[in-house]
């Protein structure tokens, strides 16, 4: 155990606070905590507005407020500001208490055993206090997500790690009672792990265990969560106003515990469908107070003297983006999906596409000041993990990836006759069809498609492949696309759930709705099916539990194998917004390098004045140094 608490407290440095066979108590003493600002103080001498109503454009609508369901970015981006749970992330990125005001860890990592605060009230849209926020209301999500009919896209999560949580999913148990999720009382809830998870503590922020109210989750039934009046609320904010596709508006809850520290009074957001296209204008007549600026508008502010002022780069999000092959085509006949079977269960040929797709002239698209610099050639970002020191993009198999450059032409040409050998002998035609999905209402991706089209049938020739762009709409984008398998080669998103590299696993296992890797037909020298290594690989690094350093050597080797076999073809670390116009402050905004904290509003301020490039880089700097004192504090 004490070496499980050692390498816990390592983990800790670098990403959060554990506290492996300790009590979490307020740290009001560290650097992360802040006195509660004053009522009437907002404006600080001229720094911020006086007035803390955020406006915004948007053109993706929320597809449902059941946050026990659903796990897209633009639900959890709501729900993360109206239900509240155990433990958030601070600016500096430091557990502190929430709605549990202290937990302590069994000697053994299994228990874990969380006090949670009195008096969190449950109220409606309108504010109406329906009930007290107990420990039970943790246990009915559990049940719920944990419901196999239910559908809930976190219940893996959940049965992960929570012990018989997963039996009880496949029905193979029907009683609840077997589920390590007790309520002791009212105010002592109690998880019981199947094995000890290092890293359980950074799970407890995403929505897999928020709370619900289960009386009223039974009263709404499937009605929970189709309208702002189907779900109650104990977070900072209430969603007073919600018309699809018109406007929501989210105001501040007066009855949440920790009030004082929420100043932005309203979140006004307004549909927009040219949003993307129209958010510097809307910002230039002050409509809206955060507006992405596009790549192909930002020589147009960066070369006029007013504006230049009020452009910032916007701080690097948690997102790694990746294409991937999907092994399991679900498209249409026009596409030949049979051809494309056998085409992508052949190394040379996705090795082919790899080694001809040149990132940076794509990424140049996107950002054409820095290309390079969110180029990455992991899944895993780096600066997400490390051990001992070695950031965990460096370790094992990883490093030899890190600073390879997979665009060349010569091996692109090189693979591409060895595919057309091998394929043809495949029963396969040529030029095989390649079905390549973007968003709509992205202001670079159909550009960045292009590019990327005409980049690789110019080097691999059409005689090789052809690449038909499917423009899709941006409500209901990923069902169309990605979860319908309805793509040959895609670029993908995924962004940590909690703090260990098992999390960029999750896409690719077995059931998931990215690539279906398990679809694959292909074997090695030894006749062993390819995914059938890499899970066997997984799973072996899963199973490490305390020697963490073994465990990273292991997920890294994992990884690398599914890169140098052309499952995935990295791609870049998300920017956030890129370059944006903005009142708002990010680096006073919750942090965490995965979960949900950086979109919640808690602590964030409006600036008086748009947020400048220099002004930018002087908060980032304070920041950092900040964040580094915080990150020693809590690991003392």
């Amino acid at each position: 155990m004490k070496k499980l608490i050692s390498l816990s407290l390592i983990l800790m440095l670098i990403l959060t606070a554990c506290t492996g066979g300790t009590t979490q108590e307020p740290v009001d003493n560290q650097p992360g905590a802040e006195e509660p600002a004053e009522v009437g103080d907002i404006a600080e001498d001229g720094k911020y507005a006086s007035e803390q109503v955020y406006k915004y454009a948007y053109a993706e609508e929320i597809t449902t407020l059941n946050y026990l369901v659903n796990t897209t970015w633009v639900d959890m981006s709501v729900s993360a500001n109206l239900v509240d749970t155990l433990a958030q992330y601070d600016k500096y990125g430091v557990l502190q208490p929430a709605l549990a005001e202290s937990w302590e860890v069994s000697d053994d990592g299994l228990e874990w055993t969380f006090h949670l605060r009195k008096g969190a009230k449950w109220v409606d849209f309108e504010g109406n206090e329906v009930a007290e926020t107990t420990a039970y209301d943790f246990v009915s999500s559990a049940k719920y997500i944990l419901t196999k009919k239910n559908e809930s896209e976190s219940a893996n999560i959940v049965y992960s790690v929570i012990k018989n949580a997963e039996a009880y999913y496949n029905e193979e148990i029907t009683d609840f009672e077997q589920v390590g999720v007790k309520a002791v009382d009212e105010y002592t809830l109690v998880y019981t792990l199947k094995d000890p998870v290092p890293y359980f503590e950074s799970m407890l922020t995403y929505v897999s265990f928020f709370p619900v109210y289960g009386p009223f989750l039974e009263e709404m039934g499937e009605d929970f969560g189709i309208a702002n009046s189907a779900i109650l609320y104990n977070g900072p904010y209430l969603l007073t106003e919600f018309e699809p596709q018109m406007q929501r508006i989210l105001t501040k809850n007066n009855t949440y515990w920790d009030k004082d520290n929420i100043f932005v009074t309203e979140l006004n957001y307004k549909y927009n469908k040219e949003s993307m296209a129209l958010g510097g204008e809307l910002f230039r007549r002050g409509e809206v107070l955060h507006a992405i600026i596009p790549p192909s508008n930002l020589d147009e502010w960066m070369n006029n003297p007013e504006l230049k002022d009020k452009v910032s780069p916007d701080r690097l999000g948690t997102y790694t983006y990746f294409y991937a092959f999907n092994f399991d085509p679900k498209f249409d006949s026009e596409y030949e999906p049979e051809n494309w079977k056998i085409a992508v269960n052949n190394s040379s040929f996705r090795n082919s596409i790899m080694a001809a797709f040149n990132r940076i002239a794509t990424m140049t698209t996107e950002d054409p000041y820095n290309p390079e610099y969110r180029i990455i050639n992991t899944i895993t970002p780096p600066n997400f993990a490390s051990q001992n020191g070695l950031d965990y993009t460096a370790t094992s198999d990883l490093a030899a990836l890190r600073d390879t450059e997979f665009f060349n032409e010569t091996d692109a040409l090189a693979f591409k006759e060895k595919a057309v050998e091998e394929l043809t002998q495949a029963g396969a035609k040529f030029p095989v069809k390649i079905l390549m999905p973007y968003n709509t209402n992205s202001s670079y991706w159909a550009l960045e498609a292009q590019v990327a089209k005409q980049q690789l049938e110019t080097l691999l020739g059409t005689d090789y492949i052809q690449i038909a762009l499917l423009p899709h709409a941006p409500t209901g984008f990923l069902d169309g696309t990605r979860r319908a398998g309805n793509y040959s080669l895609m670029k993908c998103n995924w962004g940590p759930d909690y703090a260990d590299p098992q999390t960029y696993t999750d896409p690719f296992r077995r059931g998931g709705n990215y690539n279906f890797p398990e679809y694959t037909t292909e074997v090695d020298a030894e006749g062993k099916n390819l995914y059938d290594v890499y899970e066997g690989m997984v799973n072996e690094a899963k199973a490490e539990l305390v020697d963490l350093t073994a465990r990273y050597e292991m997920f890294a080797d994992a990884e690398a194998y599914l890169i140098n076999n052309a499952f995935v073809i990295p791609y870049n670390v998300s920017g956030g917004d890129g370059y944006v116009a903005s009142y708002v402050l990010p680096f006073e905004r919750p942090y965490a390098p995965f979960g949900i904290a950086t979109v919640t509003w808690k602590g964030a301020r409006l600036l008086a004045e748009p947020i400048s490039m220099d002004e930018f880089n002087k908060f980032q700097e304070e920041w950092q140094a900040a964040r580094d004192d915080a990150l020693k504090s809590a690991a003392k």
